[in-house]
């Protein structure tokens, strides 16, 4: 287990929009062709409000990162554009990191998105994080960007951040899909060279490589634990061989969870909310989900085989493949005790608001894991495992 002073847990917020009418499971997704007439502006805003608060106050509490995310044209999040959010947050908060997990860089201008990232950087006073993602399959069917062409517009875009960040503009670059006759950043990152970078993934064999040759973390979402697991192995054999090494800060695990002061109260308040979340906020088609040429016939091929994350799961499907939990802080902390140990992790996303939960039901997670669960497993660190008590049955 990493040491005490090494383990850090960031708020991630979805900021979904939840007003969706009574007849929703009519339409058989909630991505890309939801028609947008159920969108109220006026609701929209209260819930900015809302989330944002949720996040200071993760601030506030001790939270070490406030983690932001990018989606098209859904009601599973309000931010097609997450760095307005960050931008949003650094006046309002004073230590948290500003996590922007992320833009899909190949859906943007890399030297854009650069310069964008470099001015929250300043801004914060260096504190940012980037995580990099592919996007989901969802995001090809509102942007006009060829998904076939997806994975080598996502290097190249990478090579053109990297390139302005770590080397005095201006210079040309000349790629197959991006030319600048003058890269040339402004403002650069108060970092240097730049900030902590992650790639963000399903576990795709490529992006695990990609992320082990370029020396960055790799966080992987929504896809079975053991799949998790064998990512963050691969990223731990292959990184040596491209001359980096493998550190627990670069393992960045998801886990969803709910504390309360009894396991009964917690499946009580937590359940419904929960079930919401898989069953109606990821609900999309396979059609939207792996639009043709998005990932390559092999990595088709097992995900057709895998199991139907987005239908009518149970608590114990559930908890079997992804990493969930709910109960008392004591319990709360031996499970992800397990699965950072698991996954040689010291970074945790902490999913403390998902899918209908009201505002009172997140404050009540994130005050009970800020003031509760984060001091049992740092004070118990290094030999977290052993130390905890077991979770009664």
């Amino acid at each position: 287990m990493a040491r005490p002073d090494d383990l850090q847990f960031n708020m991630f917020h979805f900021m979904p929009y939840i007003h969706l009418p009574a007849d929703h499971k009519k339409y058989e997704s909630v991505w890309v062709d939801l028609p947008n007439s159920i969108y109220d502006p006026v609701k929209g805003h209260k819930l900015y409000q809302r989330y944002l608060s949720e996040m200071v106050l993760a601030d506030k509490l001790g939270f070490d990162g406030l983690v932001v995310n990018e989606h098209h044209s859904t009601t599973y999040s309000m931010m097609p554009a997450p760095s307005l959010i960050a931008a949003a947050l650094i006046p309002q908060t004073t230590r948290a990191k500003l996590c922007v997990f992320g833009t899909p860089l190949n859906l943007e201008y890399p030297h854009r998105v650069a310069e964008e990232y470099g001015m929250l950087d300043v801004m914060s006073g260096g504190r940012l994080e980037v995580a990099l993602p592919l996007g989901t399959g969802m995001e090809y069917w509102v942007n006009p960007i060829n998904p076939a062409t997806a994975r080598a517009r996502f290097r190249e875009s990478i090579d053109i951040l990297l390139k302005a960040w770590r080397e005095d503009g201006p210079m040309p670059y000349e790629g197959e899909f991006y030319t600048y006759r003058y890269l040339n950043v402004w403002p650069r990152p108060y970092q240097k060279p730049h900030p902590k970078m992650y790639l963000v993934g399903t576990g795709s064999p490529e992006t695990v490589q990609l992320a082990a040759e370029l020396g960055m973390g790799y966080s992987s979402v929504f896809v079975p634990i053991a799949k998790q697991l064998q990512a963050f192995a691969d990223l731990r054999e292959q990184s040596p061989k491209y001359g980096h090494s493998f550190t627990r800060d670069k393992a960045i695990i998801g886990v969803m969870a709910y504390v309360a002061e009894t396991k009964e109260k917690a499946e009580q308040e937590w359940m419904e909310h929960l079930f919401f979340f898989f069953q109606d906020a990821l609900r999309t088609t396979p059609r939207y989900l792996v639009p043709p040429g998005y990932v390559t016939p092999a990595e088709l091929r097992k995900r057709m085989s895998g199991p139907n994350l987005h239908g009518d799961l149970s608590w114990d499907a559930l908890t079997q493949q992804f990493f969930v939990v709910c109960g008392t802080p004591d319990m709360v902390a031996e499970s992800i005790a397990t699965w950072a140990d698991q996954a040689q992790s010291s970074r945790i996303n902490c999913f403390l608001h998902l899918g209908t939960m009201p505002h009172w039901m997140t404050v009540k997670n994130m005050t009970l894991f800020a003031e509760q669960v984060i001091p049992l497993l740092r004070s118990k660190a290094p030999d977290l495992q052993q130390a905890l008590p077991k979770a009664a049955e």
